[in-house]
């Protein structure tokens, strides 16, 4: 755990990856897409301080031991979780899978959540590898990218009929927590395939299941604010949020955290370091000392040790029962993320 200042934090890292974009591993006929996909995110890996910056060839196929020191001997994080992104079109063995993810999660015990994936064109092949990951890892989460290339599709909705499917069978096997990629494009993928609409719709049809938006809709971030105050199931994923704005655009990244506290509020906010485009040293440090820069930002809700302490790890141990410290606590009803009950329907009399 961190602490600073006398206080202790619970840090859950809510969107990771152990990935392998080695050239040895991209798909012949495709180098070109697995190239550029992975220099669009090394150009977001200089978005970070310059010191944490790392050489290509690293970047592209970074080790065990790297990452556990990382993440958490050096990066303060308490529990990771997993989010996988397959790229099967363009990586022979996936970018960063439930499997490969799978090696750490079961090597190391308690320090990871182990989330799985879908695609809802995969069809009914699709629903029985799920549920098999769920008989095999215990996954309550899944990781959604609807841009993802497959057999000539650039993309897919979450409103999609075969995507309703897939929805209604987590909710069978348990599945809670829905994480999808809705924030900035990475090349090849097309932009508007990342637009946030189709959240609200399945928010409301599948109320009992937790929609984490992350990377927060950027650069839809009032279409993305607006939505979710109004889907009490709907959180803000703050993956790229702090890695890519905190440091290099801190009056951008105030106004994206002062409007996400004011309409989604801090129960609905979690930490993701988005390891490892950034490191989670310096986003928890950073997120610890920081503070509105200056009153230009005075309407929008102050940021308290508790707003900080539920972004950074309360809200997502809630979401995944992750045990908590007692000493890294909050008083009772301090530290609850809201709940789908909390939005009850007005009738007439």
């Amino acid at each position: 755990m961190y602490e600073k200042d006398g206080e202790k934090y619970f840090v859950v890292d809510g969107h990771m990856h152990y990935w392998n974009a080695a050239p040895d591993n991209w798909v012949e006929g495709a180098e070109q897409y697995a190239k550029g996909w992975i220099e669009c995110f090394y150009g977001y890996h200089g978005l970070g301080p310059e010191d944490t910056r790392w050489p290509m060839d690293k970047y592209q196929k970074y080790s065990e031991e790297t990452l556990m020191s990382d993440v958490f001997e050096d990066g303060h994080v308490d529990v990771a979780i997993f989010q996988p992104t397959y790229l099967k079109e363009w990586y022979r063995e996936g970018f960063n899978t439930t499997e490969r993810n799978a090696i750490l999660a079961e090597k190391y015990p308690g320090k990871f959540v182990l989330n799985t994936r879908w695609d809802p064109r995969d069809g009914d092949e699709g629903l029985t590898t799920l549920a098999d990951n769920v008989a095999r890892w215990g996954c309550k989460g899944v990781k959604l990218y609807t841009a993802e290339w497959r057999q000539g599709s650039r993309g897919w909705k979450l409103t999609d009929p075969e995507a309703y499917r897939y929805l209604e069978k987590c909710q069978e096997l348990g599945i809670r927590n829905v994480h999808i990629h809705k924030g900035p494009t990475i090349w090849p993928l097309d932009k508007d395939a990342f637009d946030v609409a189709d959240v609200d719709h399945a928010a409301t049809d599948f109320p009992a299941l937790n929609f984490i938006v992350e990377h927060v809709g950027l650069p839809r971030i009032e279409d993305f604010c607006f939505m979710a105050t109004q889907e009490p199931n709907v959180y803000a994923g703050l993956s790229v949020a702090i890695g890519g704005l905190m440091h290099a655009r801190p009056k951008f990244f105030a106004k994206v955290m002062g409007e996400l506290l004011f309409w989604v509020g801090e129960d609905k906010m979690t930490f993701g370091s988005d390891y490892a485009i950034w490191e989670p040293k310096w986003q928890v440090e950073g997120f610890v000392a920081w503070d509105y820069p200056s009153d230009e930002f005075s309407d929008y809700p102050r940021v308290t040790t508790a707003t900080k302490k539920k972004i950074l790890g309360l809200n997502a141990a809630k979401l995944y029962d992750i045990e908590v410290p007692a000493e890294c606590r909050l008083d009772t009803g301090e530290g609850t993320p809201a709940a789908p009950d909390d939005a009850q329907l007005v009738t007439s009399t």
